[in-house]
């Protein structure tokens, strides 16, 4: 199986890397992000405007590097899941089902990096932080 460790790394990177871009643009449209989170009834969208981008640029770069994984991904699922909850719940639009879907499975994807931690290819690692949590399930 050693041919496949970098793979929890590929990982990280597939899911880590939109969260990063999305905080990224977040910063660049100010005003528009917060009047959409003022349209959709959350309060001081100022500050959720600040917890997002820490949430998505800060937490992608975490996943991706590898460092507190464990910790991270578990955080990103809750935001995954109150972000579908609050921005993606017209399910008469497809598209915005389809985002709730998304986004729900983007919750899944980082609890599989909580439970099994960030790989051989991690700042975790290099720390050794990292366990081996076997995928396959015991005999018993």
């Amino acid at each position: 199986m050693d041919r496949y460790k970098f793979l929890p790394l590929l990982g990280r990177i597939l899911i880590g890397a939109p969260f990063l871009m999305s905080g990224l643009s977040k910063m660049g449209a100010y005003g528009a992000t917060v009047a959409h989170i003022a349209a959709v009834g959350l309060p001081v969208p100022p500050l959720a405007f600040i917890v997002s981008v820490l949430i998505e640029a800060g937490g992608g770069l975490l996943l991706m590097s590898g460092y507190r994984a464990r910790a991270v991904a578990p955080a990103m699922a809750v935001f995954c899941v109150v972000t579908a909850l609050f921005f993606h719940r017209n399910f008469a639009d497809q598209n915005q089902m389809i985002h709730f879907l998304k986004n729900v499975m983007m919750a899944g994807g980082l609890l599989q990096i909580a439970y099994f931690g960030a790989g051989a290819f991690s700042l975790d690692a290099l720390a050794g932080r990292v366990s081996t949590r076997a995928a396959s399930p015991s005999a018993s």
